[in-house]
């Protein structure tokens, strides 16, 4: 079990940073620029967010989802708005967040007001990009798949600072069973089953918003992952065009769970995640922590390990100790 929790974070930071350089981008533009990424690289120089990483680096979303894990091992997995905003600012702030265009649209917009005191809610509650889900993986490790609505109940929690509506708590609360889903079983229908299985529930914690539906579109993509089951290429250029690839909840998470599901191994999946086009790093932070926990330590390669230890000077064990010890235990927020 705790290498499967390791995978879920290690997995989260490698699809992170191999999606990074071209993050944003078109698939056309992605094509045009890179043929086809097969390692990990620097951020672009044209691209107006990447080009200030290095190879290996991951982005805002290990990032925000770490400070998440510091807040809540502070507060013994208690979750603390004020606490888990006041750890998210820490970093934005070390990482000159704001400044440097890293934060998502919603982020930027909720932390500024909490800093000046200033409620959020008119803008958390419209809320339709993906920084709730890109950040929630490690979340998922906390859980067992029966405990749905436990579950979706403390991803609100963790989420509400900068995301309240219905369909940002629930792309997050599917990315973090479908995690739960692949630590415990390590069965790609499983996880998708598992995913989809909380949507109706967590649709109902969130202020309404207009739309589509996210299974809908998770099922599309899981159509599209069999119907082109031996050609990756097509299997991304449809799953572009068909479901999409850009920051909104509607899009991003039903593409990375879409993905997992094809790929269900961290290498594969990290790759195809950045060589999809869009929110890259984002889907590829989702996509590939599912496949860590399906996996676990022993399936990703070790060099992709040592990268991201060496080039961001993180070590995921104490985080990894602390969910396994919590695994399980939470029966309410």
């Amino acid at each position: 079990m705790r290498n499967r929790i390791l995978g879920v974070l290690y997995g989260m930071a490698i699809g992170d940073a191999m999606g990074m350089p071209p993050e944003l981008w078109s698939r056309k533009r992605m094509l045009e620029h890179y043929g086809e990424i097969t390692d990990f690289l620097d951020g672009c120089p044209e691209n107006v967010i990447s080009y200030q990483y290095k190879a290996g680096q991951f982005t805002d979303d290990t990032g925000q989802a770490l400070a998440i894990l510091d807040s809540l091992m502070e507060t013994n997995f208690i979750p603390s708005s004020e606490n888990i905003a006041n750890h998210i600012l820490a970093w934005a702030q070390k990482e000159n967040a704001f400044e440097n265009n890293i934060l998502g649209p919603t982020s930027k917009v909720t932390l500024r007001l909490f800093q000046e005191g200033k409620s959020a809610r008119e803008f958390s509650d419209a809320a339709l990009s993906n920084g709730a889900a890109m950040r929630i993986a490690p979340i998922g490790a906390l859980f067992e798949p029966s405990q749905k609505e436990v579950l979706c109940h403390y991803v609100a929690a963790v989420s509400q600072v900068t995301h309240t509506s219905d369909i940002t708590i629930t792309g997050a609360a599917m990315i973090a069973m479908a995690v739960a889903s692949a630590i415990r079983y390590g069965d790609r229908e499983r996880m998708i089953e598992d995913a989809l299985s909380v949507e109706g529930y967590a649709m109902s914690l969130g202020a309404c918003t207009v739309s589509p539906s996210l299974g809908a579109r998770t099922l599309l993509g899981v159509k599209l992952a069999e119907r082109y089951q031996d050609d990756a290429t097509a299997f991304l250029e449809n799953l572009y065009n068909l479901v999409g690839a850009g920051v909104n909840t509607s899009e991003s998470v039903p593409a990375a769970l879409a993905i997992a599901y094809y790929s269900f191994d961290v290498k594969k999946c990290a790759l195809m995640c950045a060589n999809l086009g869009g929110d890259t790093d984002t889907i590829g932070a989702m996509a590939t922590a599912v496949c860590g926990g399906a996996g676990g330590m022993e399936k990703i390669p070790a060099a992709y390990v040592e990268l991201i230890c060496s080039a961001n000077r993180v070590d995921m064990e104490p985080y990894a100790e602390a969910l396994l010890k919590k695994r399980g235990c939470i029966k309410d927020v």
